[in-house]
């Protein structure tokens, strides 16, 4: 059974970490049986009406836990660890969803919209109905980690900061290498090659694949002869 625990706003301007390192962080805090896919960072509307921290994005982690799992149990691990790295003067958020949950639609079109509007609080409590609650502050979490989850629910959009301990692999992979992780490798050059297995990727250390179809994916443009460059550079400021 695959579940989906969004996280928000659990950060501040001098904190030093962002959402997303908490999302991932949260792997060494689930229950036994369950264990991480992967976080997703999902990136919401960028606006100046919105009071966010530096990219107002949110964060998504997707676990695989057994059919007869306790929910219950996995929403107050996730609690807990809020509580635990909380940082005064954010505003936490949490939403924990199965993925045969009836709100999921609710909460992918809510997504959508938080990817070009500005939304509400009453917005979001309107689209979770599942597990979804403010954890200090103005409790604005909740747009975001509802946001998280209907995204990434949705499969077509973030990067993936956490998958197969991406950030161990070297700056220049082998297209199996990753093929072999998990990550498809998709030219996005004008002719749409089609990578050879020990063709050689370069990430310039910052292997973050995107979230298409529902999978990870991560896009190259050509380079030299069977070298190919990952789409993406890390920008300053950004945590995760």
């Amino acid at each position: 059974m695959r579940v989906y625990v969004g996280f928000d706003d659990t950060d501040t301007i001098s904190a030093g970490r962002g959402t997303g390192k908490l999302a991932r962080w949260f792997e060494g805090d689930l229950p036994e049986g369950c264990r991480l896919w992967g976080v997703v960072r999902q990136q919401l509307l960028l606006d100046d009406s919105i009071p966010y921290t530096s990219h107002n994005s949110s964060a998504c982690a997707v676990l695989e836990c057994p059919e007869q799992f306790s929910l219950d149990l996995l929403t107050a691990r996730a609690v807990a660890h809020i509580e635990h790295h909380f940082i005064e003067g954010s505003d936490p958020g949490l939403c924990v969803v199965r993925e045969r949950d009836l709100i999921i639609p609710a909460l992918i079109s809510f997504g959508l919209e938080c990817a070009k509007r500005v939304v509400t609080q009453g917005e979001a409590l309107v689209a979770g109905d599942g597990h979804l609650s403010g954890l200090g502050g103005t409790n604005d979490g909740i747009i975001g980690a509802a946001a998280a989850v209907g995204l990434t629910a949705h499969g077509w959009s973030g990067r993936f900061i956490e998958f197969g301990g991406l950030r161990e692999f070297p700056s220049a992979v082998s297209v199996e290498t990753l093929s072999r992780a998990g990550i498809r490798v998709v030219s996005v050059d004008r002719d749409a090659h089609v990578l050879a297995p020990e063709d050689i990727v370069e990430t310039s250390g910052w292997l973050r694949p995107r979230l298409w179809a529902g999978q990870p994916v991560l896009p190259v443009a050509p380079g030299d002869s069977g070298r190919w460059t990952s789409l993406g550079r890390k920008r300053p400021g950004v945590v995760n």
